[in-house]
């Protein structure tokens, strides 16, 4: 089972990574409002489980994730927990509309703090950050921190970002830094530019979307980089192909649609769910050291942690490589 396997060595620090972690965002409130009580029934019910990676960032709900992660984790001891956030917004009281953070003039963070996140990827803005995430968790540390999406400020992240979060780990703050993003070339960027141990590449290393073996993970494997993978379902339509499911948060078009149902025919060949091969493929590719997985409710969990007892036959594969769904030199589950 995925959740009992070793954990793999995050880059060439002395932090180890479980192979499957819980993702945040829709824990604050990511295009649907729950419950405190809720969120923290999900996060309890994957500690409980063995679940002992659990990535947040101040966006995810204006602090909301974090503070919910603060409170969920207050049972469990510290050492044995790996807690990643982010650096570079920070939550101030009016701060002005993202227009990044909205589709169709709708937010994709519904009933939340009114402290809304301003771009800083400043030295001192990234440490303020840090102190701001410990506080709202009530924890002394992290042990990995990301840059997040700084893809329209990579010139401040690259430079002073990047300084801020070496000191930081000099400092013994955390232990792991990195960028999480949902773009591989700017990621790519950051590679070359910083000394990084580790990224969150969320949504490109998928059964679907397999673009950052064009950029990223090649030099990820060249420089000792660890991935941990989000988005492993691309918002969904790795679950349920239909009319009207989401790709990168939004309506997917018909052209990624079809290659979607596609693959899921395949599946089906062999009985395989395809959310269980979307969630078990990433964790093929020697430079990814975790997947995580994001549900909203219990009965959610529940279903993403049986998918990775769901045994898929090589084939499988092969017939994906055969019908032009998945590149020769793209490494598949044995």
């Amino acid at each position: 089972m995925i959740t009992a396997a070793a954990p793999v060595r995050i880059g060439r620090t002395d932090l180890f990574a479980p192979r499957l972690g819980l993702g945040t965002a829709v824990l604050g409130n990511f295009q649907q409002a729950i419950s405190d009580e809720d969120a923290l029934a999900v996060i309890g019910r994957a500690l409980a489980n063995g679940i002992r990676y659990l990535d947040t960032a101040p966006l995810y709900g204006h602090g909301l994730a974090e503070q919910r992660v603060g409170r969920a984790i207050t049972q469990v001891p510290r050492d044995e927990l790996i807690i990643s956030t982010k650096v570079g917004r920070l939550l101030r009281e009016g701060a002005p509309p993202d227009d990044s953070q909205f589709h169709d003039g709708v937010p994709f963070y519904q009933d939340v703090p009114s402290a809304g996140p301003v771009w800083d990827f400043s030295y001192d803005g990234v440490r303020r950050s840090v102190e701001e995430s410990l506080d709202r968790m009530g924890v002394d540390r992290v042990d990995v921190l990301h840059l997040h999406d700084p893809d329209n400020h990579l010139a401040q992240a690259s430079s002073a970002g990047c300084r801020a979060l070496r000191d930081l780990r000099a400092e013994g703050m955390v232990q792991a830094i990195g960028a999480g993003m949902n773009n591989s070339a700017p990621l790519a960027e950051l590679v070359r530019a910083c000394d990084l141990d580790v990224l969150l590449l969320a949504g490109r290393y998928t059964l679907l979307d397999q673009t950052s073996m064009n950029d990223l993970l090649p030099l990820c494997q060249e420089r000792g980089v660890s991935v941990v993978v989000g988005g492993v379902f691309n918002s969904g339509i790795l679950v349920n192909p239909t009319s009207g499911a989401q790709f990168n948060y939004v309506p997917a078009d018909n052209e990624v649609l079809a290659k979607a149902s596609a693959i899921q025919s395949v599946c089906s060949r062999y009985g395989v769910p395809l959310a269980a091969a979307a969630v078990q493929f990433p964790l093929a590719h020697p430079s990814v050291c975790t997947v995580l997985i994001g549900p909203r409710t219990v009965e959610e969990l529940d279903m993403d942690l049986s998918l990775f007892d769901v045994e898929i036959p090589p084939q499988l594969w092969a017939d994906l490589r055969r019908d032009g769904l998945l590149s020769d030199d793209v490494p598949t589950p044995q």
